[in-house]
């Protein structure tokens, strides 16, 4: 009853016409046509009436659309007495009308997400070390806060402590006292004070939520694909209507003209087309909101990727054990021992890496972590340090071994020595390659990175994935910037994580991977892939494209169809009502074809083979698994 109520209220049209209908058909099968034409005609001018309405503010405001040739349909339909079609075309540009609506009116709910998911509460600390739980728009700037582990930072603020460690890339990242923290950063597994440099409403994560809100208002219009062709079409149908009229002397030719002139074909055909589209990509698990976003993604020119659990898995893996002196595995086996009391999420991935190596783990005692330095234990009597480089370089007077280049080294001392480090890194999606080459065959011009990581880090990755340009250390702002002044366009973004968001919703079309990505970026996103697979982007465009070639197709069948049957009635050969009956097997041609939009073209099964053997994906494949803390 609820979902009733909602509807009546959203689309009373819609509503209004079926009862008619109803209404109408019960008085033509209780023998009273003349009732049921008056009901079905009376109803269908308070329509035209309507929508001449909304068609005279739009004309004036400088825009226009399908919405002129429907206002003539069914004047004209109902003039000649076809008051059934007038009731047809009612319904078709009414459920168009609340197909669109509710599209938008869940596009409208982008921001849900990510203001559920910002810090309300803050923990204060006073001068005694007392707590006290405060909403976060009582923080003042200087206030010192406790932020618990793993909880977000909630104001921009300064580190007190000696160390810490916080997520946010996929390798966490150290911070020393005095450096500056942006709220919205996850802290690790140690708790530390900050003290504030900025009230909530300055900080950054109010500043991504205000850039989401600014870049969905900033949006230009789209433009409905139907109304590129109805004015041209109605002009063309009215003269040429008019002109039998005058030729002929017959005022009947120009009803019979203009009962074959009805916008059937545009008011349905791509809408049609394109949720056919959207539903063979929900079957692909690409959920794509509304019909616009496939239109702007088949004339996207250019793709840019956020690279941590975009371009890359977004989780850390070991790449390589280095040894100084001795056996690989002894060093991976002697790091795992110690790693397997910690909580960090990098001895997570040393460990999962030594079980899948098949490598014992002998057990360790005296275990002591240092936050945001390492471990030490002993271990068959050795002691043992794992952690980072200036941690070893400590434990043993002597400098580490580089890592190679973007990679993050967990270093191991040996009784005082240095014995060798693992390297680990975030590893380039195996599908990234191939759907970059993909893109660029489909017709994508060019492809960017755009990266909070440092520069060295990005390059490593570009080149690996094939990237064209690479932006690195960007701030959410700078992003939004970038997409904003890329070239050529639309431009498309793809991206995951809470800092994706405002450029999600910058971008002409914003591409979220949602399978393990923040939700406010698929609240911000007009497209959301709901499988870890980044071929699924390429797939995306795909299908947009020919989604778009069956819509004008569809439109230049009816179309054409329509033309032809005009100028047969303008000769005076083609009675309304017979003319009538051919315009809606015209209607029924083009909705057929529009179908077609369910079903991929050869060139398009040819691409989607080709990448899914280039990448080895199949349609459920999960990134690797992190291993449990």
């Amino acid at each position: 009853m609820g979902r009733l109520l909602t509807a009546v209220r959203h689309y009373p049209v819609v509503l209004a016409t079926i009862v008619v209908a109803l209404v109408g058909g019960a008085l033509e099968l209780g023998g009273q046509p003349t009732a049921a034409r008056w009901v079905i005609s009376v109803f269908a001018a308070v329509v035209a009436l309507q929508q001449a309405r909304g068609m005279v503010a739009d004309l004036r405001a400088g825009s226009y659309g399908v919405d002129l040739l429907a206002v003539t349909a069914i004047a004209s339909t109902v003039a000649v007495g076809e008051y059934w079609a007038a009731l047809v075309v009612c319904l078709m540009l009414s459920g168009g009308e609340a197909l669109e609506d509710y599209a938008a009116r869940r596009a409208r709910r982008e921001l849900t997400g990510l203001l559920e998911n910002a810090p309300h509460t803050a923990h204060r600390l006073d001068d005694a070390g007392g707590l006290t739980d405060v909403p976060v728009d009582d923080v003042a700037v200087g206030d010192r806060l406790l932020v618990r582990p793993f909880e977000v930072v909630p104001v921009d603020g300064v580190l007190e402590f000696d160390e810490s460690s916080l997520t946010g890339e996929s390798i966490p990242v150290d911070r020393a006292r005095g450096d500056q923290l942006l709220s919205g950063a996850v802290n690790g597994a140690e708790a530390f004070e900050v003290r504030a440099t900025a009230r909530a409403a300055e900080s950054q994560y109010q500043r991504i939520i205000a850039l989401v809100r600014e870049a969905q208002e900033s949006r230009a219009p789209f433009v409905r694909l139907a109304d590129r062709v109805a004015v041209p079409f109605t002009v063309f149908a009215l003269a040429l209507a008019v002109g039998a009229w005058i030729v002929s002397g017959e005022p009947v030719r120009l009803a019979e003209v203009l009962v074959v002139a009805t916008p059937c074909p545009l008011i349905i055909a791509a809408p049609v087309a394109f949720l056919g589209g959207m539903s063979r990509s929900a079957r692909a698990g690409i959920i794509v909101k509304s019909s616009g976003t496939l239109e702007q993604l088949a004339h996207a020119r250019t793709a840019a990727f956020d690279k941590t659990g975009t371009l890359t898995y977004g989780v850390p893996r070991v790449t390589e054990v280095h040894a100084e002196q001795g056996d690989r595995d002894e060093v991976l086996a002697l790091a795992a021992a110690v790693e397997q009391y910690s909580g960090h999420p990098l001895a997570a991935a040393v460990v999962a890496a030594a079980r899948a190596a098949g490598v014992a783990l002998p057990a360790a005692d005296d275990i002591t972590e240092i936050p945001a330095n390492g471990v030490r234990g002993t271990v068959a009597g050795k002691v043992v340090a794992v952690g980072s480089a200036r941690f070893v370089e400590r434990e043993t007077g002597a400098e580490a071994a580089r890592p190679p280049e973007g990679h993050t080294g967990v270093h191991v001392a040996v009784d005082g020595r240095y014995a060798g480090y693992v390297a680990l890194a975030d590893e380039l999606r195996a599908e990234t390659p191939a759907t970059m080459a993909a893109l660029h065959r489909v017709g994508i011009r060019s492809t960017m990175m755009l990266t909070g990581d440092s520069e060295h880090v990005a390059r490593h990755i570009a080149a690996q994935a094939g990237i064209d340009d690479v932006r690195a250390e960007l701030l959410p702002q700078d992003k939004v910037e970038a997409v904003r002044s890329a070239r050529p366009r639309p431009v498309m973004m793809v991206g995951d994580g809470v800092n994706d968001a405002p450029v999600l919703a910058a971008a002409d079309v914003g591409v979220a991977m949602g399978a393990r990505g923040a939700s406010a970026a698929s609240e911000s996103a007009d497209i959301v892939i709901t499988l870890d697979d980044l071929s699924r982007v390429a797939r995306a465009v795909y299908i947009g494209r020919r989604t778009m070639r069956v819509a004008w197709q569809s439109i230049g069948i009816g179309v054409s169809l329509s033309v032809g049957l005009m100028v047969v009635a303008a000769f005076g050969v083609l009675p309304a009502l017979a003319g009538a009956w051919l315009q809606e097997a015209v209607d029924l041609t083009c909705i057929l074809w529009a179908l077609l939009a369910v079903r991929p073209g050869r060139r398009e099964r040819a691409e989607v083979t080709r990448l899914t053997a280039d990448t080895g994906a199949v349609a459920h494949r999960a990134a690797p698994e992190p291993a449990p803390a």
